[in-house]
C-alpha cells in the first residue's frame, strides 16, 4: 500500500501535468486538510520530492495569503542539454542528488531504463569509496563525463 507521502507527490504531479504552463500553486493548509495530515507533512513531500535535481523549482510565500508554487523545469531548447547538466551537477554531487538527476533524465526521455541502472550503479557510494568531499567530487566528474557521452547530439 502506498503511503501518504507518495499519494501527495502523485497528486501534485498530476496537477502539474494538467497545468498548461507546468506550474501549480497550492495552499499548504488546504492540501494538508485534503489529505488529512499536518502541514509539515506537505513541507516534507515538497522538500524531498520536488527538488531542482528532480526537475522542479519551488517558491513559497508565507503568511495569510501564502502559497507554494511548484514549477516543472524543462531543459532549455536553445542550449545543449549537457551544458545544463554540467551546471546542475557542479563540482560535487551526493548520491541522492545524482540519482535524482538521472531519474529526471529518464522521466524526460533522455536516457533508457538500462542506462539509468548503469548510471545508478556507477555513482553508488559502495563503488565510490573514500572520504566524502573526495567521493562527491569524483561522483560529479564521473556523472558529467558519462552524461555528456550519452547525450552527445
Amino acid at each position: 500500500m502506498r503511503n501518504i507521502t507518495d499519494l501527495i507527490e502523485q497528486h501534485l504531479k498530476s496537477i502539474l501535468q494538467q497545468s498548461r504552463d507546468g506550474v501549480v500553486e497550492i495552499q499548504r493548509g488546504e492540501l494538508a486538510e485534503q489529505f488529512n495530515c499536518v502541514p509539515s507533512q506537505i513541507n516534507y513531500v515538497i522538500s524531498t520530492r520536488f527538488t531542482v535535481e528532480r526537475g522542479y523549482i519551488v517558491e513559497s510565500k508565507r503568511g495569510g495569503g501564502g502559497y507554494i508554487r511548484i514549477r516543472k523545469l524543462e531543459f532549455a531548447q536553445d542550449r545543449p542539454i549537457h551544458d545544463e547538466l554540467i551546471r546542475l551537477i557542479g563540482e560535487e554531487v551526493t548520491q541522492r542528488e545524482a540519482h535524482d538527476i538521472i531519474d529526471h533524465l529518464f522521466e524526460d526521455g533522455f536516457v533508457t531504463e538500462r542506462e539509468v541502472r548503469l548510471l545508478h550503479a556507477a555513482v553508488c557510494r559502495d563503488v565510490l569509496r573514500g572520504p566524502i568531499p573526495y567521493r562527491d567530487q569524483l561522483r560529479a566528474r564521473l556523472l558529467r563525463a558519462m552524461l555528456v557521452e550519452l547525450l552527445r547530439g
